[in-house]
Formats: C-alpha cells, structure tokens, sequence
C-alpha cells in the first residue's frame, strides 16, 4: 500500500509543477515590474496594463484548456502548456519595446490559465477520495513555492542593474523544461480514459494507486455515473447542476475580488508607499511568500480532516478583518512599515490556509465526468477576469484616491464571500466525485 501512496504523491508532484509555474510566472512582476516601468518610462496605468496582460492570456488559456483536454486529454495539453510558459519566458526576457514584452506576457498567460484548469483538475481525477483534498492541495502548495521562489528571484537580481528585470523573467524558462520532460512519465487521467472507452486503461492507472477492488469498483461507478450524462455544456444548466456552476463562478470571482493578487503582484509597490526602500521592499515581499507558502501547508493538513467549508469560512472573516485593519493604518501618518508587513502577513496567512487551495479543491471536484474540464473553464475564466480587473484597478484606485479605498472594498468582498458559502456552499469531504456528481442530480 505504501507502494500506491507513493506512486499518487509522484504523479502529484508532477503535475503541480504546472501550480509551480503558474505562481512563479504571475509573482515574478512583483519586483520586475518597477524596473520595467523604469526602462520604458510607463505610467500607472501602463503599469497596471503591464501586469494584468497576462490576465487575459489566462482568460483564453483556461477557456481552451478545458474544453480541448475533454477532447485530447489531461496529459496532453499540460504538456502544451509546459511549451508556453517556456516561449513566455525567453521571450520576456529579451523584448526591444513594451509591445513585445506585452505579446509574450500574453503567451505566458495562455500557459498559466491551462494549469490553472488542469493540474489540480488531473490531480482531482487520480487522487483516492480519502485524500483527494489534501492532494489537490498540493497544486496550491506548488503555486505558492512558485510565488516564493519567483521573490527570492526578484531580491537577488534586485540590485544588478537596470536590465535586471531580463533576468528574472528568463529565469522561468528552466523550470519549464523540466515540467515537459517529467509529465512524459505519468499516465493519462482514469476518468478521462473510462469516457473515452479506454477502461483497461484507466483500471491500470487506478490499481496502482489503490487496491485492485476498489479501482475496479471505481471504474464500474464512473461508468455508471457517465451513463447517467448526457455529455452536453448545457446539461450544466439544468437543475442540480445549475447550482454547482453558480457556486464555482461566484466563489471563484470572490476568491479574487476579495484582494489577493493586489497586494502579491504590487507587494513591493505598497511597502515602498509605506517607508521602505526599493531593494528592501522587494526584500520583504519574500516574507510575504513564505508565510503563504507555510500556511498552505495548514490547508494541506486540514482539508481532509475539518472539511472545505469550515475552513473557508473562517479564512474569509480572517481576511476581511486583516483588510479593514490594513486600511486603516494606511490613514494614520507615520505609521510603522513593520505594521503594515505584520497586517499583510495576517491577510496572507488566513487566505493560504483555505481560500487559496481549497476554492481550488472544490472548483475541481463538484463537476460532472464527461464536462469537468469545459465546466472548470467556466469558473476558471470568470476567475481570471476578476483577477483582471483587481490587477488593473488596484495601482489606479491606489494613485488617484489612496491604498485605504482599496483594501476596505477588499474588505467588504470579504463579507459577501463569507456569507456567500455560508448559505450556500455545500461540504464534499471524503466523498468520490462520482457520489459529489450523483448529489447535483437527487437535487435536480
């Protein structure tokens, strides 16, 4: 048994190198940024462009991605994305003007919206259900290390001179290499092979990371469950469904909206506004990563054990107070910098215990076999506008009216999210997806 649980921990692994990737490549403007604005001079709406680009690669990179891995498969098109985020970085590395820089940002985003979709999509459908949260988990826990390393990145070629924002976008091509050349060795997605007729297949792969009956017995449910399907996107509206999709759009929005990617693509920006130096700024933001990636390792512990729900609420009451609290030290004068650092870091450690993994958990668990990854795209899609719209906005609000207005409305979001899963967010803890789908179709 050890065997089958270090094999569904490989193939974890693996597949949230994508998560690495993803985190790595949309944290690196954090300090690049400031840099880049510098060179060509952009203002702060060009700024606020400059990063967010990417934003709307990843609306098109999630809406293909799903749809296109129901058709070709999981394995596949990770594989492709692992060649964008290679194209991305080198061509980041070396533009002649902005427009190039904003056409392989682009790229970089259609690599990022594909993993956002399918690595914890791929890790949901081989994962035993016992253990499914705290391994789709993982792919937030990768993400998270990428945010990480992206700053550590940052802090180390901060002070080599002002073609040091080359460097760090380029150092994102390695990591690519070796996502595409370890996803050669894992297996196509189970359920994936059972849609498409290929059941010795797909009894293979979960033998090995269960017991001969159970994956047998599993593979039988699939195969009932896809009976049960009519395989169309607008099944997705029918009763029962419809309230699984709204669920994931809605959450997904409010994971964003709620002020996340505010403070991780612009953290170095706001510790220059409240006292810092440059160097030092970007040299604070690796805190900031490191508490996000080490309290994603309390959702990894809990999510099997509390459940979904209970955790998410708490993070969002959490959040909201940490926003209300950040807000106001922003009006007091000559307030600390380490003040501001220590309301961040709360912030940061409420939202990586659960509203950063585990919307993603439920996002790639509470939809129906023969259109997850279409269905996925959906919620994944809107989560990548709202994410567009807080990146865009978040240096204009923060120029022409202050960082105050900001993180108060973070703060109000914060409340509509809570209350949002509060009515209305079922729990899914240790049950298959084939007994998650069969729920949405008692309630139709």
């Amino acid at each position: 048994m050890k065997s089958k649980q270090a094999y569904v921990i490989f193939v974890t692994v693996i597949a949230a190198i994508g998560g690495l990737l993803f985190g790595f490549d949309t944290a690196i403007v954090a300090g690049a940024t400031r840099y880049l604005k510098d060179q060509f001079a952009l203002t702060s709406l060009q700024e606020g462009w400059a990063v967010s680009v990417v934003l709307i690669g990843c609306m098109f990179g999630a809406g293909l991605a799903g749809s296109i891995s129901d058709r070709i498969g999981r394995k596949r098109f990770m594989l492709v994305s692992a060649v964008l985020f290679f194209v991305s970085a080198l061509g980041c590395a070396f533009p002649q003007n902005i427009f190039q820089f904003v056409i392989f940002r682009f790229v970089g985003g259609l690599g990022i919206g594909s993993a956002s979709i399918l690595a914890p999509l791929y890790i949901a459908e081989v994962s035993p259900a016992r253990v499914r949260g705290a391994l789709v988990s993982v792919n937030q826990m990768a993400i998270v290390t990428g945010i990480l390393l992206a700053y550590f990145v940052n802090w180390a070629f901060a002070g080599v001179g002002p073609s040091n924002w080359r460097w760090m976008y380029g150092m994102g091509a390695l990591p690519s290499v070796v996502f595409f050349l370890l996803l050669l060795q894992v297996p196509e997605s189970p359920r994936w092979l059972v849609k498409k007729g290929r059941e010795a297949e797909a009894l293979d792969v979960l033998s090995r990371v269960n017991t001969a009956e159970i994956a047998a017995a599993e593979v039988r449910s699939i195969k009932e469950t896809l009976l049960l399907e009519k395989g169309s996107l607008a099944e997705l509206f029918r009763p029962g469904f419809r309230r699984a999709i709204l669920i994931a759009v809605v959450l997904a929005i409010l994971q964003q909206i709620t002020g996340i990617n505010a403070i991780l693509y612009y953290a170095p920006r706001i510790f220059e506004r409240a006292g810092y130096e440059r160097v030092s700024a970007i040299g604070q933001s690796t805190i900031v990563g490191l508490v996000n990636m080490l309290f994603t390792i309390v959702a990894i512990l809990l999510v099997d054990r509390v459940g979904r729900k209970p955790l998410l609420l708490i993070a969002a009451a959490g959040m909201g107070v940490s926003q209300l609290l950040l807000g106001a030290a922003f009006k007091i004068e000559n307030i600390a910098g380490s003040a501001i650092l220590l309301l961040i870091l709360l912030y940061i450690a409420f939202f990586a215990m659960a509203m950063g993994p585990i919307v993603w958990v439920v996002l790639s668990e509470i939809f129906p076999t023969r259109m997850r990854g279409s269905a996925m795209a959906i919620a994944t899609v809107a989560l990548w506008i709202a994410d567009f719209a807080v990146t865009l906005s978040f240096p204009v609000i923060a120029d022409r009216l202050n960082e105050t207005t900001a993180f108060w409305s973070y703060a109000l979001m914060c409340a509509v999210d809570f209350f949002f899963m509060l009515f209305l967010l079922p729990e899914t803890k240790g049950k298959t997806l084939e007994e998650i789908e069969k729920c949405w179709l008692k309630k139709a």
